[in-house]
């Protein structure tokens, strides 16, 4: 169900990374559902920290300034059951920051560095999305996801590979170790990111709004140098 404000629009609307319409309400549980089983069980997973030190990322709970152990607040319970504590304060004990979600206070963590290091070193297949981010991963993380695909396929066509490398390094001591070529790609997916790179040549040009080039004619017409633009149908 889309959720409208008192004479505004709904948020359930086309989103850039969707083809389909998209509710962020109906959304927002299942990616909760993602943070809490990457927070509470898949960073303690012996696979999952093998990849990551094989990526080199460190996980919430690795942070050494503002580890995040679980998705619980200090004063509940772990989710985990045992193992790594429900204390949710820094090294110097001073608490986390917290923001609710549905209800709850939760540390704050993201997802996308970790989708971000999965794209672009090719492992982003299924079952490894599926040990970060659980059952719901699909529902949750997969708009992310789709998106963070798409990023990547225009990355690597807006810039050289050092550039697009450093583009992916988070600092010093979270380098990524080595880019590979989006694995398992549709033509589907193809034909929409050409239709989305088009479009953004259009608005480097200034072709939005009443300016905007037909919909016929952003079928990734880009000249693929990262310079091109989007001819009008009378030009």
């Amino acid at each position: 169900m889309a959720f409208s404000r008192a004479g505004g629009p709904s948020l359930k609307q086309e989103q850039p990374f969707l083809d389909a319409q998209f509710d962020i309400f109906e959304w927002h549980p299942k990616f909760q559902s993602c943070v809490a089983y990457f927070l509470d069980y898949a960073q303690y997973n012996g696979p999952v920290q093998a990849l990551a030190a094989y990526l080199n990322i460190q996980l919430p709970f690795q942070k050494p300034n503002r580890p995040v152990l679980s998705s619980r607040s200090a004063n509940s319970p772990s989710a985990a059951g045992g193992g790594f504590g429900n204390n949710t304060t820094t090294a110097s004990g001073k608490p986390l920051p917290t923001v609710g979600l549905g209800g709850g206070i939760y540390p704050h963590a993201t997802l996308l560095p970790y989708i971000r290091r999965l794209v672009a070193t090719g492992f982003d297949f299924p079952a490894v999305l599926h040990g970060f981010f659980g059952d719901d991963w699909a529902a949750g993380i997969g708009p992310l996801h789709d998106q963070e695909r798409r990023n990547y396929l225009f990355a690597a066509k807006s810039d050289s590979w050092l550039r697009v490398k450093a583009a992916y390094d988070m600092g010093d001591d979270e380098t990524v170790p080595f880019l590979r070529p989006l694995q398992n790609v549709s033509e589907k997916e193809i034909l929409s990111a050409e239709v989305g790179w088009s479009e953004w040549l259009a608005m480097q040009d200034w072709m939005l709004g009443p300016r905007a080039p037909a919909a016929d004619a952003l079928g990734g017409r880009g000249n693929g140098n990262g310079s091109g633009t989007v001819k009008k149908e009378d030009e």
